[in-house]
């Protein structure tokens, strides 16, 4: 996995160029946001269980048809397995705000994803609406907690519905 910091300067080895003026504001960009994105992923963490329940919650009351006999989180096993990859795209979108960097998503999250869900019949479309009402309500716990953000609290989220929605040619 590698943070805002080894990507840019790998970037920069590969091309055999010495860091410029966008490769310092980016760094010093980092730096900045370096603390509240500290304290988001904390305000994460310490509230994990309840964000992933309050998403659930919300998800299955805008699509209820989830929950109905023949729907994709009808039995218990399958709600569970509902919230569990909620926690799962909480969790890695916390590591992707402190390292400043969406790779770790990418590498263990999107990695095959879709292919996955299709093949076992777990529909896109919900997952996504899920990942942005957990986007939402980080933003309301953060905003709660006094902790400054910017675009950088959405860009977790904002990768994964990008790579998980479905995209005309």
């Amino acid at each position: 996995m590698r943070d805002a910091i080894t990507s840019l300067i790998r970037n920069y080895d590969v091309a055999g160029r010495y860091l410029d003026r966008d490769a310092l504001d980016n760094l010093k960009s980092y730096f900045q946001t370096g603390t509240a994105r500290v304290q988001a992923a904390a305000v994460i963490n310490a509230n994990a269980a309840a964000l992933v329940k309050k998403a659930g919650s919300q998800l299955f009351a805008e699509l209820p048809e989830l929950i109905r006999p023949g729907g994709n989180a009808y039995t218990t096993r399958r709600y569970a397995a509902c919230l569990r990859d909620m926690d799962y795209y909480l969790r890695y979108a916390s590591y992707a705000l402190v390292a400043g960097s969406n790779d770790v998503l990418d590498e263990r999250v999107l990695q095959g994803l879709r292919e996955t869900y299709n093949s076992l019949g777990v529909p896109i479309g919900p997952t996504v609406i899920g990942i942005n009402i957990l986007k939402n309500l980080v933003k309301e716990q953060v905003a709660a907690a006094g902790i400054p953000f910017g675009t950088w609290l959405d860009e977790p989220f904002d990768h994964m519905t990008r790579e998980l929605s479905e995209q005309n040619i």
